[in-house]
């Protein structure tokens, strides 16, 4: 994993570029492995755990209506908080996730190990977003180690087509 943010850290830093998360069911996960590299604050601009549907509305700006006609867990709803990450921060960069980590409240449309993980950008005239549906197997901690690879590593791919 350390190689993984290594990677993302030079490729930022190449851009002179700064990256912010938004996270819901990883708890801080993700900025937490991103700052045990030293030096991250060249190129890590903030973390926010947005683990209630009112710190994502009131931090992000996710709608309320997204958050009724969706849920919490949804692509709509991770594509939204990293709209709001690129909006109200200066990060060019956003990862974005929100999930259902369990053990327990899962549902026969959203089981447990369903996990929306986003990737925003800054463009000209605003924030492009999009979010990718990941069904993972395991325990609560397998659960947001899976989605913490996934996502970084999705960054680092998108970092890599846009260089």
């Amino acid at each position: 994993m350390s190689r993984l943010v290594e990677q993302i850290a030079e490729l930022l830093l190449r851009r002179g570029e700064m990256l912010a998360c938004a996270e819901s069911c990883t708890g801080g996960l993700i900025a937490k492995t991103l700052t045990d590299l030293a030096g991250s604050s060249a190129w890590f601009e903030r973390g926010l755990v947005t683990y209630s549907n009112l710190s994502k509305t009131e931090l992000l700006g996710v709608p309320q209506a997204v958050l009724d006609e969706h849920g919490a867990v949804s692509g709509p709803t991770v594509e939204a908080m990293g709209q709001g990450l690129i909006q109200r921060t200066p990060a060019q960069w956003g990862i974005s996730v929100s999930g259902v980590a369990g053990p327990s409240g899962g549902s026969p449309a959203k089981p447990v190990g369903t996990v929306w993980i986003g990737w925003s950008r800054r463009q000209p005239g605003g924030a492009v977003a999009e979010a990718q549906h990941n069904l993972f197997a395991g325990d609560r901690e397998g659960i947001r180690e899976q989605a913490l690879q996934v996502a970084l590593e999705g960054l680092r791919q998108r970092l890599e087509s846009a260089s």
